[in-house]
């Protein structure tokens, strides 16, 4: 056809005899044909002027929109032994219905008067309590009998000293008076012994005074002894003041200390006391907590520890519950460049995995099969798998999502952004730049109102 060939077959063949090559060769065929092309390219240079909406897609799962709706594991807070099972795998439980009744391995828990026992040692404890009350209180009498007995103690002491002092005053007058009086006596005796040697008076009247003289020096030297005797009461009575104060300081110490040691051991078994009431408590919690009840209304799923007799450890996972009420909620992951594209609020197309779809991403208005969702949460810290996680919950506006959807089936999601012209879209996907930056007129009208 190309008569390139030394054999050229155009020359030996007349090919217009032929009823295809007369449609071939005829120039109204090549006329229909440019035509056909002409209209094919104006067609497609219209199409690259059509809006094109830009998007971010992304793969996610279907989660619950709160956390308390979520697949959850029961655990145990204690170790134990699986003994009865209530449930089985499908059935429905209402919050706080037995799942399951488990045993003590640990020996300090094997009494089962464990709790009862330890009530009455608080009994006995606060009876302790009380007694060492009695004694401060008895101790507290004693003590301010003490204070009483030394006030009357130093009262009487203090008037014997008042009266010894009296004495003191009453026997030095009388010294004095006993001085005078042998002074009286010696004089007169003088005077009569002159008189005598002289004869004028006889000797019995010398021998008189004599005597009268010598009683006189008789009660001067008694009432020199009463004097220093009654002195000595008056030391007597200071010392004695002395003695009652460091008697009784000593004996209101004693019963001060003795007090004080009674408060103490009352404090202390107080704090055991306390220390009892609090191991109470955990006993019984933890005899509540033989029992695994349901923390919600849900259903079965898993039996993660099946069997009996089968011990585990504190916080280990027994059972799986999916509760029966919850809020469908998807959860997609983005990259890195295009998450400042997105924003709370934003709305997103969602395709679910098993439900028939036929999309267009650029064109949502044509899509069929999908959902329309909002972004509710974005999150702030990258993921294990690098991207970003986002939270979508259903757009109320649109179409209600399917009910046989089920927690943790695949979704394809869709972020809608700016409308650009498709030669836009395919010269930026050739480029391989990001979407126009996008930001929602919601929020570009606050932001002209804060300013």
């Amino acid at each position: 056809m190309l008569n390139i060939s030394n054999n050229q077959l155009n020359k030996k063949i007349d090919l217009t005899q032929f009823k295809s090559s007369k449609d071939i060769f005829n120039k109204r065929y090549y006329k229909q044909f440019n035509k056909f092309l002409i209209a094919i390219a104006i067609i497609g240079i219209i199409v690259l002027f059509l809006p094109w909406t830009q998007n971010i897609s992304g793969n996610g799962t279907v989660t619950t929109l709160k956390p308390d709706q979520r697949p959850q594991h029961i655990m145990s807070q204690i170790p134990g032994r699986i003994e009865e099972w209530f449930v089985q795998e499908g059935d429905y439980v209402k919050k706080g219905d037995t799942i399951l009744r488990i045993s003590e391995i640990k020996s300090e828990y094997f009494d089962d008067q464990l709790v009862e026992r330890t009530n009455q040692q608080i009994e006995a404890k606060a009876s302790s309590v009380n007694a060492y009350q009695g004694k401060v209180n008895a101790l507290n009498r004693q003590i301010n009998a003490l204070l009483s007995e030394q006030k009357l103690k130093f009262k009487q002491t203090e008037n014997k000293l008042i009266q010894a002092r009296l004495k003191v005053k009453s026997d030095s007058i009388d010294l004095e008076a006993a001085k005078t009086n042998l002074t009286i006596a010696e004089r007169q005796f003088n005077r009569i012994e002159t008189l005598q040697e002289e004869g004028l008076k006889a000797v019995k009247d010398v021998e008189e005074k004599r005597l009268k003289l010598q009683e006189t020096q008789a009660k001067l030297i008694s009432q020199e002894n009463k004097y220093i005797a009654s002195q000595n009461e008056v030391l007597n009575a200071q010392l004695e003041l002395s003695r009652i104060s460091a008697s009784y300081a000593d004996k209101i110490s004693k019963a001060q200390s003795d007090m004080y040691t009674a408060q103490s051991s009352g404090y202390d078994a107080k704090a055991q006391v306390t220390k009892l009431e609090n191991t109470y408590s955990n006993y019984k919690a933890r005899n509540s907590l033989l029992y695994v009840t349901a923390p919600q209304d849900g259903y079965i799923n898993r039996a993660l520890a099946g069997g009996l007799g089968i011990t585990f450890k504190e916080g280990q996972e027994l059972v799986g519950i999916m509760p029966s009420k919850y809020d469908l909620a998807v959860e997609t992951f983005v990259k890195p460049i295009d998450l400042p594209l997105l924003h709370v609020g934003e709305k997103v197309r969602v395709q679910f995995d098993g439900w028939p779809a036929i999309v267009f991403s650029g064109w949502p208005n044509a899509s069929y099969g999908t959902y329309g969702a909002k972004v509710v949460a974005i999150e702030k810290f990258i993921s294990d798998n690098g991207k970003y996680r986002v939270l979508l919950a259903p757009d109320k506006e649109d179409s209600k999502w399917p009910e046989a959807i089920r927690i943790g089936s695949g979704a394809r999601t869709i972020a809608l952004l700016d409308d650009v012209p498709i030669w836009f879209e395919l010269w930026r996907q050739i480029n391989s730049f990001p979407p126009n930056y996008y930001q929602p007129t919601e929020n570009k009208k606050g932001s002209n109102k804060t300013k």
